[in-house]
């Protein structure tokens, strides 16, 4: 910068406030910045600027800017892109293990999940998802998923005898349907809403974010506070590009990351308290719309209803998996 004074000229020089990153990490996801999931991935951009002193930038492309839902798993295969966090049905065709987590009524809330998650279970499910080729490194929330209908209420199984009920494509979803008496009908998430509306299916199973933020209380006259499965994400890393990542900022990597799904976890927590809140007085409001809890004697049926299932996977899941997720206390 030139500046000039009394006929004299001073030469300054501008020096950036901010290093320039050594390294740079490209994260992707497909939902809302505004989201848990969203909020969570840019805390975790914040928190590697932060422990790596600038040393690496991550950069956050939202709203499947880069990839879209079911592309990320291939993109981080190739090393085109770093971190991505896929919801656990994108693993299921190569990690079948990782369909324990649809069997319903099998966790009894937040805690018990977590405990799964974070322990032994997790870690072997991790393994299995690191031996395909990638870096599994921790587990995100999307929520506990509720029974919804227009035609009857789902308060105990056989309420929804020869309802037709929205699925995810899942054979334990399918025999979760089956057991109940329903008619599982596969389509895709954004498809939902119409079909509930025209009636081409009757219900459906989703967290209350969805619920809420794709207006289906307009279209379903009753929701049932099941939390009968729950939902999450894996942060997974390319394997190509972690190997060969600098060894010495790898722990600020990895921290970035607990303390990421720490705060994400609670983002969702209070999301499903915040979101109850404004469906309930909604429900004051409407002539047509109700939400239902299940009582402990109910709870007690559905579970009990359910576990008649388990055995069907035991081979693909694995007995042993299962069976330590449900002593866990």
């Amino acid at each position: 910068m030139f500046i000039f004074f009394k006929g004299l000229i001073f030469i300054t020089f501008c020096i950036s406030s901010s290093i320039a990153a050594e390294y740079t990490i490209k994260l992707t996801h497909v939902v809302s910045p505004n989201t848990p999931k969203g909020k969570g991935a840019d805390f975790l951009a914040k928190r590697v600027s932060e422990l790596t002193h600038g040393r690496v930038e991550v950069i956050v492309y939202p709203n499947s800017q880069l990839y879209g839902d079911g592309e990320e798993i291939k993109a981080l295969k190739l090393g085109n892109v770093h971190i991505a966090m896929p919801s656990f049905s994108k693993f299921t065709s190569m990690v079948p293990e990782m369909q324990l987590f649809d069997l319903p009524f099998l966790f009894r809330d937040a805690s018990h999940v977590h405990t799964v998650l974070d322990g032994e279970v997790g870690q072997i499910i991790k393994d299995k998802v690191t031996a395909k080729g990638f870096v599994a490194i921790d587990y995100w929330d999307a929520g506990f998923k509720h029974f919804s209908s227009s035609k009857k209420a789902i308060l105990m199984p056989h309420d929804a005898q020869g309802q037709k009920l929205r699925i995810m494509k899942s054979h334990v979803l399918e025999s979760q349907c089956n057991v109940m008496g329903a008619i599982p009908v596969i389509l895709p998430f954004a498809s939902v809403y119409s079909a509930l509306r025209q009636g081409s299916v009757d219900g459906a199973e989703n967290p209350l974010s969805n619920f809420y933020t794709k207006n289906f209380y307009e279209v379903q006259t009753d929701l049932t506070l099941s939390s009968h499965g729950y939902l999450g994400y894996l942060v997974i890393m390319s394997e190509s590009f972690w190997r060969k990542f600098p060894t010495d900022l790898k722990p600020m990597i990895l921290q970035a990351v607990k303390e990421a799904t720490a705060y994400e976890r609670k983002l969702v927590a209070q999301d499903d308290e915040e979101t109850l809140e404004k469906l309930k007085m909604y429900a004051k409001t409407s002539d047509h719309f109700k939400i239902h809890t299940l009582s402990a004697e109910q709870k007690e049926i559905w579970q009990k209803t359910m576990e008649a299932l388990y055995p069907q996977f035991y081979g693909v899941i694995g007995e042993d998996l299962i069976k330590k997720v449900q002593v866990i206390r």
